[in-house]
């Protein structure tokens, strides 16, 4: 449970790792608190609005990758 609210800066930093990672294709800041994500090249590009809600959208793709690969949640 998180004790504080999610920063613009923590959710640069998650799509930074899981765009170097492999994890994205694409990802970069928008305007107004938005980030624009690409799961894979063929997908639409998506926005998210709101840290709050990039962070949730971030958890559930971290979730994902662990299911796929369970080697990753060590």
């Amino acid at each position: 449970m998180r004790t504080h609210p999610a920063t613009p800066a923590e959710v640069d930093s998650w799509l930074t790792v899981l765009h170097q990672r492999g994890h994205l294709h694409s990802a970069h800041s928008g305007p107004d608190t938005t980030w624009i994500v690409q799961r894979e090249q063929r997908d639409r590009p998506w926005t998210l609005h709101h840290p709050v809600l990039a962070m949730d959208w971030i958890a559930a793709l971290v979730r994902e990758i662990q299911q796929q690969d369970p080697e990753t949640s060590r």
